[in-house]
């Protein structure tokens, strides 16, 4: 199998092999000793200021969002999942995207940089074929790229090239990358947005904190003479500068004054509003987002966050899953009911109290098997052939059981 997909890699298609031929394209010979003390292919956050705050509502969402199971499916006519299709493509959303992430890191890099860009591009790095001479092709590696350029009918996109192991501009075709656009993008990343609103006064309390944080004294000194001529300025100036020079000096700090000189210390400095301001858009950002704070301290109750989840999550999941099926699955693979779809685990949010009732509906009613209800637990399927079957326990299937026995009649 390994041998088989490295003929696959191979002899297939390459983004970064198969670019623009008019750009420069030098060879690049690989050594072991080259290398980064950071991870050259992380996303990089382009705002560092309000990391304690915006950032955390970014990894929140993201980690969410990548918590629910995507995966290449084939429906049946009523549009049920059926099966998995076990392809490339579908490798890379439930095991391996590229040699550096896995799918769930991929699926938050992803998220993580769609909130912080407004619109990111999911690029198929390695097919089985050419996707601009064929559009039916089996994708092997995936990467996530920020779009710098549009035109047209194409996207100038920087990519991180695993490779090289540096991030390279690459130009490709609109309908061969998946182009995700922010479903919250209004509340986010417009100019005048809430996000963008709270961003710039973090900025400003960030910088009056490190005005108030600095080395200064914020200290006034009376001089026993009127200053209102330039030579009166130029002595206060030099008396200044004494001042400073003999705290700066001093081993303990200390200074002397003459004594018709007074000195006064500002303890606070002026007041201003920012921090305000700050809460009142973080409380409106949060209800934008359909986030509370027990969502990030994880104290949420159950309805909170089923109300969290299909305001928040849901729209960046369906944004996610829509363009893959429009730009990865052929109008053929759709006519033979390939899918992609994602699934959330209803009993994660849910407590044991509560699971052992739902699995007790669930098997009386004939809903779920016991097998079934023990994976959703994570016990390990029962050898009982009962175990597999849609069969109330509450019931005596004595009966039943006599019927399936053979008969002792053969036997003798």
């Amino acid at each position: 199998m390994a041998f088989s997909l490295f003929n696959r890699i191979k002899d297939g298609w390459n983004a970064f092999r198969n670019r623009d031929p008019t750009e420069d394209s030098p060879a690049v010979v690989y050594k072991y000793d080259q290398g980064s003390y950071y991870r050259p292919d992380r996303h990089i956050f382009k705002r560092v200021t309000e990391r304690s705050t915006i950032h955390a509502v970014y990894n929140r969402i993201a980690l969410d969002v990548s918590a629910l199971d995507i995966k290449h499916v084939r429906l049946n006519e009523n549009g049920q999942f059926t099966d998995e299709i076990h392809s490339g493509l579908n490798n890379c959303l439930t095991l391996e995207a590229n040699i550096d992430q896995n799918a769930r890191s991929f699926i938050q890099d992803i998220v993580q940089s769609m909130l912080d860009e407004g619109v990111v591009a999911v690029v198929p790095v390695d097919t089985d074929v050419d996707p601009n001479d064929n559009s039916s092709f089996d994708i092997l590696t995936m990467r996530v790229g920020k779009i710098v350029q549009w035109y047209p009918k194409h996207v100038k996109i920087l990519l991180y090239n695993d490779n090289t192991g540096k991030k390279e501009e690459i130009i490709m075709s609109k309908g061969s990358v998946a182009i995700i656009e922010n479903p919250l993008y209004s509340v986010i990343n417009e100019p005048n947005s809430t996000m963008q609103r709270l961003i710039r006064k973090l900025a400003l309390l960030d910088f009056v904190d490190e005005q108030v944080g600095a080395n200064k004294m914020d200290l006034i000194i009376q001089l026993p003479y009127t200053i209102n001529t330039e030579k009166r300025k130029q002595q206060a100036e030099i008396r200044r500068n004494d001042v400073e020079y003999q705290l700066s000096r001093g081993k303990y700090g200390i200074a002397y004054i003459d004594g018709a000189e007074k000195v006064t210390q500002l303890n606070r400095p002026l007041e201003n509003n920012l921090l305000k301001q700050v809460e009142y858009l973080t409380s409106l950002l949060y209800g934008q987002l359909g986030i509370t704070k027990e969502i990030l301290d994880g104290t949420a109750t159950e309805q909170t966050m089923i109300n969290y989840y299909n305001r928040t999550v849901e729209p960046i999941i369906t944004a996610i899953i829509l363009e893959l099926r429009r730009k990865f699955l052929t109008k053929t693979a759709r006519s033979q009911k390939q899918s992609i779809i994602y699934i959330r685990n209803p009993f994660t949010l849910t407590t044991l109290n509560n699971i052992a009732e739902i699995a007790d509906k669930f098997t009386r009613n004939e809903i779920a098997s016991t097998n079934e209800i023990r994976g959703v637990i994570g016990w390990k399927p029962s050898s009982d052939p009962r175990a597999d079957q849609l069969l109330n326990k509450n019931l005596n299937h004595q009966a039943e059981v006599l019927d399936n026995r053979p008969s002792t009649e053969d036997n003798s």
